[in-house]
């Protein structure tokens, strides 16, 4: 496709995403036909539906993020919990935040969770809501507890890192599945937030969505490393149930985390993003105190939740 077929006549929303796709950088968004204005922000330069300008508001800040970015989501209800009590999760946020949570993985070389989301919900962690390659998909899994027979090991939709302890059966045998790579640690320190992304992008793999469960995404935000946090507030009260995100916090008001935010509507949900370049460690979390996060991943369990007799929570 040329440069003038991509560019011709106002996109619709469909036409919009499959260009943003298509964006990394200011030449990427230039070549897609947008333009920057007089404020530094980029739009369509020519009037576009309603649909084609939200898009490219809410998801050019990531699309020009560069080749090595960390971003995650969550939704969670509004007194802050990702499941009930007994890990019922189906489904907190609507139909829109999965759409949206589609479109980040659509925008991610990876995408990451924890063993206890693994085990719990079985994710697919692919993109089937919206146009978009898929991510490839890092189980986070420092004792290699999550069952062979999981998704992300058995369905062959995605590429799969497995990344387990050097000490752990999991290292030591056979991959589960094709396309599914065991990436083993023998340091500890090295499954704290800062090590991993770093092994990450030694692989190719620099734009990383950090999915869930509650405490992987915490660990990330309480580390620093993260660039932008969505937090999908959901009009729901769930009263006791899984915490979704967790940091040791600041005894002073005055000293907690007031990072840039925007808020958009998603349907019944509100959509917060959080711009957290800069933030840096935060309290609770000395910076380099890799062997702090390290113990933290070592039991990536998440919160232990009763799944109903066994049954593993479906999650799209």
């Amino acid at each position: 496709m040329t440069r003038s077929n991509r560019t011709a006549g106002a996109p619709d929303a469909g036409a919009a995403w499959r260009r943003l796709l298509t964006v990394r950088s200011a030449a990427g968004a230039r070549e897609a036909g947008l333009r920057r204005g007089a404020d530094g922000g980029w739009a369509w330069p020519e009037p576009v539906p309603a649909g084609a300008a939200a898009l490219a508001a809410r998801y050019l800040p990531l699309c020009l993020a560069g080749p090595h970015t960390a971003f995650a989501q969550l939704g969670q209800s509004a007194d802050g919990f990702i499941a009930t009590r007994t890990g019922d999760a189906d489904y907190v946020t609507g139909e829109e935040d999965r759409l949206h949570l589609h479109r980040m993985r659509a925008l991610a070389d990876a995408v990451l969770v924890g063993a206890g989301t693994a085990t719990a919900d079985d994710p697919r962690l692919t993109v089937r809501a919206c146009e978009g390659a898929h991510p490839v998909r890092v189980v986070l899994d420092p004792r290699g507890r999550v069952p062979r027979g999981r998704g992300v090991f058995t369905d062959g939709a995605a590429p799969t890192l497995w990344v387990v302890g050097a000490d752990t059966a999991a290292a030591r045998g056979r991959p589960p599945g094709d396309g599914v790579t065991v990436l083993s640690l023998g340091d500890r320190a090295a499954f704290a937030p800062r090590p991993l992304l770093s092994a990450l992008a030694a692989r190719g793999l620099g734009r990383v969505l950090v999915e869930g469960g509650g405490d992987t995404v915490s660990r990330f935000v309480r580390a620093g490393v993260l660039d932008r946090l969505y937090l999908t507030i959901a009009p729901v009260l769930i009263g006791d149930g899984v915490p979704g995100l967790r940091f040791p916090g600041t005894g002073v008001m005055r000293r907690a985390l007031r990072p840039p935010a925007r808020r958009t509507l998603l349907g019944e949900d509100t959509l917060w993003e959080f711009d957290l370049r800069g933030c840096g460690p935060q309290p609770g979390d000395a910076a380099g105190d890799q062997h702090a996060d390290a113990g933290q991943a070592r039991d990536e369990g998440e919160h232990a939740v009763d799944h109903g007799h066994g049954q593993a929570l479906g999650r799209a």
